[in-house]
Parts: structure tokens; C-alpha cells; sequence
């Protein structure tokens, strides 16, 4: 076990949004097997790598940040420290004190793609994220890879900017609906409940990520591409208490361990579409590489927001 405490890092507001619920709930779990754990909030982007160097100050022996927001932050402050190990989630630096783990959010959102395709009845499906981070761009390239292998055309995308605000969530929401989208799948944190909104309002279908979102808001949400980056907080404790995290590597779990990465069908779904679906991830074990992570479409950032 660690001598010292580890420290966790999360961007955004303290309590906002699924993804930071996740996380936290990877921290309690360590905590339950006896690791100490500190946790920091930053929740100011232009701060980020300031308030990571003086986390970094006090010598701890590992800092995870969580979320590919850590990518640059720690990319910026590691070198600076060389005793101290890094981790980051979802993310992809590495270095000599830097390891990486990823739960593969872009299976569960190619299965996502395949989902809005039978789903969308407008033949036109949205996709919503808010920073440009990896793991936004691999998950909204592998959601337009999945709807076009089920045929799907038409396609709406657009990044807000901001993972944590619900008027942006609400504005861009309203816009890709105004586009023609009738299933929208998005990747947000804190600014989820304006898109869950904007759904509602519409009476359009959601599919969301990282949490269970069917057993949350059933009446919006279809699915939920589920990708747990919490527990990755856990088992990257647990890999450098026993002396076994691997530095400067990648270590990735997909569709192989359906506890961290699966799509969850609302239960009114699971009879008429279960079995495609199990039939596509079968497909994505066998040949991985058909999920694409790079998407070079149109955006709809352009596109005017409404008043609200």
C-alpha cells in the first residue's frame, strides 16, 4: 500500500456532472481498501496547469488527474518533478513519470452510432461534446463511424467549448435539434441537465456516456454508452501500491471487461435491438480497427445559436 497519500485531481465544478461522479466514486473505492486519497478541484481552465504545479509542490508520490483535460497539465508540470508519478485518465501523454489508462469510451460509442441509426426516425442524428480533448474527438469520430456502418447519412456535430455549462448544453442542443437531429448523443459533464432539457422539450431521444443515464432520465434517454473512468482511478492506486503501475505506457480496457465499457440499452429497447447490438460488439472485439478515431466532416460550430 502507499506510504503517502495519493492526490486526485478533477476540472470543474466540485459535484457537477457524471463524469467527476464517476471519478469519485473510483476514489471512494480505494478508499474502502485503506489508500488515502486527497482530492483538488480545478474548476477555472486558464488555471489548470498553475494549480497542478502546486499540487505538484508538495512531493506527493502520485497525482492522477482525471479526464483528458489533465493531458496538458501534466504534460506541463511533469518534467518539473521527476520523483513524482503522474496518471492520467483518458488521456494519452506519457513520459519517463507518466502513465496513462483509458477505459475505450469509442466502442461503446461506435455501438452508440449503430443505435441512432434505427433509432432516428428524421434520418438526421446529432452529436454533442464541449472541449476539443482525445477523448472527445476519438468518441465523436467512433459515433459517426458506427451510424454510418448502419447506414446512417445525415450527421450534425458540434463542440460547446465547455464540458460544464448547462446553457451552453441547452444552446447547442437547441441548434443541433434545429438541424433536423431527433437523436442526439452526447459527452458532457455539468452542462448535461440544458442538453437533457432541450431534449425534453423537443421530445427528441438522448443517448449519453460514462453513467447509466436510462436509469436516471428513462423518459429522455434510449442508452448510455457506458465507459466507467472512475474505477480507473482505483485500479491505478491499486497498480502503484503493489508496485506494478508501468510508466511511460498506455494500459486500455474496451467491449473485453463489460463492467468498464459497454452500451446499456434502456430495458424498453433491449428485445428488439439487444441482439444487433451484441452482434456489432462481437464485431468490434474481432476487429477492432473498424472503429474509427479520427473524424474530418463537417461542424455545426458555426451555426447561430438561438435566444433562449
Amino acid at each position: 500500500m502507499s506510504a503517502r497519500a495519493t492526490d486526485v485531481v478533477f476540472f470543474g465544478q466540485e459535484g457537477a456532472g457524471g463524469f467527476n461522479e464517476s471519478g469519485l466514486a473510483g476514489v471512494r473505492a480505494a478508499q474502502a481498501k485503506g489508500h488515502a486519497v486527497n482530492i483538488h478541484w480545478i474548476a477555472d481552465p486558464q488555471t489548470r496547469n498553475a494549480a497542478l504545479a502546486r499540487i505538484a509542490e508538495s512531493r506527493p508520490e502520485l497525482v492522477i488527474a482525471h479526464g483528458g483535460q489533465g493531458n496538458l497539465p501534466v504534460r506541463s508540470v511533469a518534467a518539473d518533478f521527476p520523483e513524482t508519478r503522474f496518471v492520467v485518465t483518458q488521456g494519452d501523454y506519457l513520459a519517463p513519470n507518466v502513465a496513462s489508462y483509458e477505459v475505450l469510451q469509442e466502442q461503446s460509442a461506435f455501438l452508440a452510432g449503430v443505435l441512432a441509426a434505427r433509432l432516428s426516425r428524421s434520418q438526421v442524428v446529432g452529436h454533442l461534446s464541449g472541449e476539443k480533448v482525445p477523448p472527445g474527438l476519438k468518441g465523436r469520430a467512433a459515433f459517426h463511424a458506427g451510424y454510418e456502418a448502419a447506414g446512417g447519412q445525415r450527421f450534425v456535430t458540434a463542440f460547446c467549448g465547455d464540458q460544464h455549462d448547462p446553457e451552453l448544453g441547452y444552446r447547442y442542443g437547441r441548434s443541433l435539434i434545429e438541424a433536423g437531429a431527433d437523436v442526439i448523443f452526447a459527452m458532457l459533464d455539468g452542462g448535461r441537465p440544458g442538453l437533457i432539457q432541450a431534449c425534453r422539450e423537443a421530445g427528441i431521444k438522448q443517448i449519453g456516456n460514462v453513467l447509466d443515464w436510462t436509469a436516471r432520465e428513462g423518459a429522455v434517454f434510449a442508452a448510455s454508452a457506458m465507459a466507467d473512468s472512475g474505477q480507473l482511478i482505483d485500479i491505478a492506486i491499486g497498480d502503484h501500491a503493489a508496485g506494478n503501475l508501468r510508466l511511460n505506457h498506455k494500459v486500455c480496457f474496451g467491449l473485453e471487461r463489460p463492467d468498464l465499457v459497454r452500451l446499456q440499452l434502456h430495458a424498453e429497447l433491449q428485445a428488439a435491438l439487444g441482439p444487433e447490438l451484441e452482434t456489432w460488439r462481437e464485431r468490434i472485439l474481432a476487429h477492432p480497427q473498424q472503429v474509427r478515431t479520427a473524424y474530418a466532416g463537417p461542424e455545426l460550430q458555426s451555426h447561430p445559436l438561438p435566444a433562449v
